[in-house]
């Protein structure tokens, strides 16, 4: 009879925490996949030219996909919580609203990949402690549109990307987020926005270190607390763009449009040490 009464009270609780968190992004992961590893690349490997491979909506967890060649695939909609893309094409992919966080993104090339309304909340990026850029993940030309992105992704290259409205918060919106155990930055030091359209985008808090932002479309974006010490703004439209405690020490804003429209400018740090 206790240990009925126990196992009970146990199902009660746990019914109570999964409705609890049911609304929350980073719910428990089953580790079984829909698809193995094996089937995967057998069906990228029999792709024809011209199709498009199709994953999309499928549970694709904890999955070994480096250095594939996804030829562009539908993989919208799909959880690859945990999975590594090392060295992976992702090129012309339609990422829309997946579940990247946990992933292995090291070396993996989404450039010109639709990544709409996706997470990629602590992925590796990687291989070791000394965060060589050169492992760094590609997304020139990408649709990052609302994205919502929690990670060091320093070395990225974004060129030409569209990160308009993206999410560059750290928090993440589950349980446990604002404690000690969790991240107060993003870092993204030496990554190259040059030509990105990024409005609406929040930075705040964001580490920038020499980002180049050069002709890119920065209204409105919010760099609140963010460090953009040595950030290049040559030629970037920064009309409406919240500086409020950003550190300026060293950016460049010669050339930048727009200057008289920025936000918080006046309460931001080392204004004095920019070039203007």
């Amino acid at each position: 009879m206790i240990r009925r009464l126990t196992g009970l009270a146990f199902t009660i609780l746990f019914a109570g925490a999964v409705s609890a968190f049911a609304d929350q992004p980073l719910g428990p992961v089953a580790p079984k996949a829909e698809m193995n590893a094996r089937t995967i690349t057998t069906l990228l490997f029999q792709a024809k030219p011209g199709v498009r491979p199709d994953f999309s909506n499928k549970y694709l967890v904890y999955l070994d996909l480096s250095e594939l060649n996804f030829k562009g695939a539908n993989l919208a909609h799909s959880d690859f919580y945990g999975t590594d893309f090392t060295g992976a094409n992702l090129k012309g992919a339609d990422l829309s609203h997946t579940r990247l966080d946990r992933s292995v993104l090291m070396r993996a090339d989404l450039s010109g990949a639709n990544l709409t309304g996706a997470t990629i909340l602590r992925p590796t990026i990687y291989a070791d402690l000394s965060s060589n850029t050169l492992d760094a993940p590609r997304f020139a030309g990408a649709n990052l549109t609302e994205a919502h992105v929690s990670a060091e992704l320093s070395g990225s290259d974004f060129r030409g990307a569209d990160l308009s409205r993206a999410n560059f918060f750290p928090f993440e919106g589950r349980p446990g987020e604002g404690t000690l155990a969790t991240a107060y930055r993003n870092v993204l030091k030496y990554c190259d926005f040059s030509g990105a359209r990024m409005a609406d985008a929040n930075m705040e808090r964001t580490v920038l270190w020499f980002a180049k932002f050069a002709g890119a479309n920065l209204r409105g974006v919010n760099f609140k607390d963010a460090d953009l010490s040595r950030a290049d703004f040559a030629g970037a439209d920064i009309a409406g763009a919240d500086f409020t405690r950003a550190d300026l020490d060293g950016a460049n804003f010669v050339g930048a449009i727009g200057i008289a429209e920025a936000k918080g400018l006046g309460q931001a740090i080392n204004l004095d040490r920019a070039q203007r």
